[in-house]
């Protein structure tokens, strides 16, 4: 599929998929993909369909063993040249729409990012004296097949567990115990397209928020305006949560307090919601079982947590005049909306609507409060 400017190819097949028929570029009608930092992206592909002379017993997309499920799909987007990967995923359902007139039967081909090969067995398996990060490589590398590159940070306290006291035993699927593992820091897992086709990153740590911001959202700027319509902002100030209780140490047996006072993330704001408000809400630690070390992670990271949402903003952008690919989990810039809301954002979720002359992006962005950290953004 050829846009101005842009150019869509379609890469289907089993492990190593190759570029498809032209008749799929042909029917192809509309694509969907969503981007997420938390749970696994999708796509979603539309192909016009219809039977002729030679398709008499079936629909030539639906019987091609090319869209079969478990097959992968690669989805690549070039803009001036330049190729960029916008999805690397398994098919996983089939819809058809059978039309009554010649040219309105649709095949929709449904699927997720190939993280859900890691989520089809449960399974129960030790770790002895392994910590997360290390159970996080292990689990990873176990699906190089699909190209995954780990990229794993380790949590801000590292406890290694001695056999002689636990271990660490997985009871779900590979995807469902690095989602839980992550959980315990306020980190994020999850599996991104690229950098190369047939290439995925996978990544186990906080969310990023470092790094050179992406090409800035510009609203009610005139011929510089990128945004379609307006940008709506929600400011949620029960969001922000402290923690505060004690903890009876599991190794030595003392009771010690837990408090959390501020969020540990880098700031993306110059007045965060927990410091700026004359309230912010309290809950009790309860978790038991931990060191005090653990514990203060725990607690630390129900904090983190908290504040990710405090501002939300979602809007819908025009691809070809923005001329790239707005990526989640990562840092943008929003300019033309005031003081208050411009500045950066961490990027939670986009999703990309592709069809003939039309390429819009829809976006989510977070933050942990109001007002920018710098009085300019770049373009």
């Amino acid at each position: 599929m050829s846009l101005l400017g842009v150019t869509l190819t379609l890469l289907l097949g089993p492990t190593a998929p190759l570029p498809a028929p032209v008749r799929f570029g042909e029917s192809l009608d509309r694509v969907e993909v969503t981007h997420s930092d938390e749970g696994r992206s999708g796509f979603q592909l539309v192909f016009k369909v219809g039977r002729g002379k030679l398709d008499l017993l079936d629909y030539a997309e639906l019987s091609s063993p090319l869209l079969q499920p478990f097959n992968r799909v690669v989805l690549l987007v070039t803009f001036n040249a330049v190729p960029q990967v916008l999805m690397d995923g398994i098919i996983t359902h089939q819809q058809l729409s059978p039309g009554e007139r010649p040219g309105e039967s649709r095949l929709t081909v449904t699927g997720e990012d190939v993280s859900v090969m890691m989520d089809l067995e449960e399974k129960s398996v030790e770790h002895p004296a392994q910590p997360e990060a290390i159970i996080a490589l292990k689990i990873i590398a176990s699906y190089a097949r699909y190209g995954l590159i780990p990229t794993v940070i380790p949590p801000p306290s590292v406890d290694i567990p001695l056999p002689t006291e636990r271990v660490p035993v997985q009871q779900a699927t590979d995807l469902d115990y690095l989602q839980e593992m992550a959980a315990r820091f306020a980190y994020v897992f999850y599996v991104t397209p690229g950098p190369a086709p047939l290439t995925n990153m996978a990544y186990w740590g906080p969310p990023p928020r470092l790094g050179v911001p992406q090409r800035a959202l510009s609203v009610n700027m005139g011929p510089h305006t990128n945004v379609l319509g307006d940008v709506n902002f929600q400011y949620n100030s029960l969001e922000p949560t402290f923690v505060e209780g004690q903890i009876q140490d599991r190794q030595t047996g003392q009771e010690t307090p837990v408090q959390t006072r501020a969020s540990t993330r880098i700031p993306l704001v110059s007045r965060p919601a927990w410091q700026a408000q004359s309230h912010v809400r309290t809950r009790r630690f309860r978790q038991s079982g931990l060191n005090t070390v653990q514990a203060y992670a725990r607690a630390q990271a129900e904090t983190d947590r908290s504040t990710d949402r405090v501002v939300t903003a979602t809007g819908e952008l025009d691809a070809l005049r923005y001329q790239a690919l707005l990526k989640p989990r990562g840092v943008v810039g929003l300019r033309g909306v005031g003081l208050s809301y411009d500045g950066f954002y961490y990027v939670k979720s986009v999703t990309h609507v592709i069809q003939q002359g039309e390429y819009r992006q829809r976006f989510t962005l977070t933050r942990e409060g109001q007002g920018a950290i710098s009085p300019v953004v770049v373009p």
